[in-house]
């Protein structure tokens, strides 16, 4: 299945600590950008960090197998080799987890490695990995 990449604009306080988070720590490489917004290509999908200082990081959440995930929240399935990969970058880096990489609805038909954390201004991102893509949209 050939998926289109998607387009998502967020708003963050500090455009040089985004260029350092999104691009040393997750391995982002940047597009275009200007003194107001920075193009980055999230495993070729592109994300576009908006200078709106106050207006990030707001957020709820919901109970998910019991884990409290924060909304709203973004982020890529990955393969279990690149979610590993990537958790070692962000332990190595120091990166806090709201939710620790761990295993989630375990022997059930979604089951799906996951992981949460926030970016410097307080957006929160879900990477996740399932060993069989095709149960991605599997039914619980």
């Amino acid at each position: 299945m050939a998926i289109q990449p998607f387009h998502l604009a967020f708003p963050v306080d500090d455009l040089d600590a985004s260029r350092r988070f999104y691009g040393d720590i997750l391995g982002c490489p940047e597009g275009r950008s200007s003194d107001h917004w920075i193009d980055f290509d999230l495993f070729g999908h592109q994300i576009v960090a908006h200078l709106a200082p106050g207006r990030s990081g707001r957020q709820a959440s919901n109970a998910v197998d019991g884990d409290d995930v924060p909304v709203p929240h973004f982020g890529v399935v990955l393969n279990m080799t690149d979610f590993d990969a990537l958790a070692a970058r962000l332990k190595a880096a120091g990166v806090r987890f709201i939710i620790e990489p761990h295993i989630r609805f375990a022997g059930r038909p979604g089951e799906q490695a996951t992981m949460f954390f926030l970016d410097p201004s307080g957006n929160a991102l879900e990477f996740k990995a399932f060993a069989d893509i095709g149960r991605l949209f599997a039914k619980q």
